[in-house]
């Protein structure tokens, strides 16, 4: 596996997802955060993506199962709670994975040193507003424990090696979940529960195998480069 697609496509697809709320989050203040987010990592896809190829061919004429994305970033956006659970589980994983990345002298090393601090404001976004939703009213505690534990069977996939990603996978999963228990008891929200023995979990996005929505969301993203071909601002 080409780990620069790896991580490039984790980077676009998220990117993708949250710039589909332009226009309906809940309210402006939200909006232009959200967007600030997509932009970020619309910024890391490029540099990593443009390691393995042209970006643009890359982004708009693979099909879907050259990509190599997570399958938690491909999962649709629901209501607001279910986007902030994504975005929760996604960044403490990002952030995490760039800091080893950024004390190391691989091919990252460089573009992690200079997103991590995007990440660490992603990630102090999502728990913000993990807090805000959990201890909030009934109703928004509900949606947010919904959403969490409804993403919580894609979050294991995150933590499996990728060839030419040089981190310890194991001390990063540790991390992780000690940051996402602790918002978690923050917001007054339990941690999920796993899967039932011999029930399905997810985890084969890096192997080119994504679910339903991300098929509908990759015909979105490339119709107009493929309506038009060849054709230049």
């Amino acid at each position: 596996m080409n780990a620069a697609l790896a991580l490039g496509d984790d980077a676009l697809v998220l990117s993708h997802r949250l710039g589909e709320w332009a226009g309906h989050a809940p309210v402006l203040e939200e909006e232009v955060a959200l967007a600030n987010i997509a932009l970020d990592l619309l910024g890391q896809a490029r540099v990593l993506l443009s390691l393995t190829g042209d970006e643009d061919e890359l982004a708009y004429l693979r099909e879907e199962r050259a990509f190599r994305n997570l399958q938690l970033v491909e999962q649709e956006n629901g209501d607001f709670a279910r986007t902030i659970a994504r975005q929760l589980y996604f960044s403490v994983y990002q952030r995490l994975l760039y800091e080893q990345l950024a004390g190391g002298s691989g091919p990252f090393a460089d573009l992690a040193a200079k997103a991590v601090k995007e990440v660490a404001y992603h990630q102090d976004h999502a728990e913000q507003w993990t807090v805000r939703l959990g201890d909030g009213t009934d109703e928004s505690h509900a949606r947010m424990e919904r959403g969490l534990q409804e993403l919580w069977k894609y979050t294991g996939e995150m933590f499996r090696p990728v060839e030419g990603v040089d981190v310890d996978w194991e001390a990063m999963h540790r991390s992780w979940l000690a940051t996402v228990t602790g918002v978690m008891g923050r917001a007054a929200l339990d941690l999920p529960t796993g899967p039932r023995e011999g029930a399905w979990t997810a985890g084969a996005g890096r192997q080119g195998i994504h679910t339903e929505p991300f098929g509908r969301m990759i015909a979105e993203m490339q119709h107009l480069h493929r309506s038009h071909p060849g054709a230049t601002w």
